[in-house]
């Protein structure tokens, strides 16, 4: 077979192949598209968005609707919009071949919940970011209270930890730092209940069993938290099942290597 005519067929065999892709590709562009699956990761057993509410977020923002044609879905748009919705970790959306396609999210997980001096709330999850809270779910977190200027608008906590004009004068870094150490401890997820922030910079700790105040002090960095903490580990170890729990009013963990304890005076 001379060379052009094999070159021919090949060229012929090429462009069919191109034919049927496109052929098929603007056919799917044509197709209705199914509702979405959308899977969704996250920590609990209460998520703080669920398939009905992404949808109907979806919706209310135009980027589906019924009837939707293939061409028409804007995957982009809507994975742009989902990762600007704070409880949203990461998300991916992508079609599948025909009708279907899937959004999968990962959701934030938090630790802690802030009321702040300026009568606002929100949460903050396990890499310092603020989450707002929604209707839906109300998460079973470490409540934080008191003097927090902090807003729900502000810098997370790696962009205070990283700024030294900010580490001055704001405690979300401290509030996360006691956080993060309580939800990851099951002892002290069990027994503290509230952190409140003192005018004067001090965290107390509010158990969930006794009536101890516990000073907590400053919480600069992460080896002070947990020097900290292992001392009132010592503390519930080793005292409390001889004392009991109404022995002490107050706990304080402020100075280094000791804790001072005031007792509940005596009735007379």
């Amino acid at each position: 077979m001379k060379t052009w005519l094999k070159i021919s067929i090949w060229i012929i065999f090429v462009g069919g192949i191109i034919a049927a892709l496109v052929y098929i590709e603007l056919e799917e562009d044509k197709l209705v598209l199914n509702t979405p699956k959308i899977n969704i990761d996250h920590n609990g057993k209460d998520p703080f968005l669920n398939e009905r509410e992404v949808e109907r977020r979806l919706q209310m923002e135009g980027l589906i609707f019924e009837g939707q044609r293939s061409e028409q879905l804007d995957i982009y748009k809507i994975e742009d919009y989902l990762r600007k919705v704070s409880q949203v970790k990461s998300v991916k959306v992508y079609k599948l071949i025909g009708a279907d396609w899937c959004i999968d999210m990962i959701l934030r997980d938090p630790i802690a919940r802030i009321f702040n001096q300026a009568g606002e709330t929100f949460y903050l999850d396990t890499d310092g970011n603020i989450m707002k809270t929604n209707d839906i779910h109300t998460a079973h977190t470490l409540v934080v209270t008191g003097h927090i200027k902090d807003r729900i608008n502000g810098e997370s906590v790696p962009e205070i930890i990283n700024n030294d004009s900010l580490i001055s004068i704001r405690k979300l870094d401290d509030i996360y730092r006691i956080s993060d150490y309580v939800c990851k401890d099951p002892l002290f997820r069990s027994l503290i209940g509230q952190v409140y922030l003192e005018k004067n910079g001090d965290f107390l700790l509010v158990p969930l069993v006794g009536d101890q105040k516990i000073i907590f002090g400053s919480a600069y960095s992460e080896e002070e938290v947990s020097d900290k903490f292992e001392k009132l580990r010592i503390f519930y170890s080793e005292a409390i099942p001889f004392e009991g729990w109404g022995k002490y009013s107050e706990i304080s963990l402020k100075y280094k290597d000791q804790i001072v304890c005031k007792t509940v005076p005596e009735e007379q």
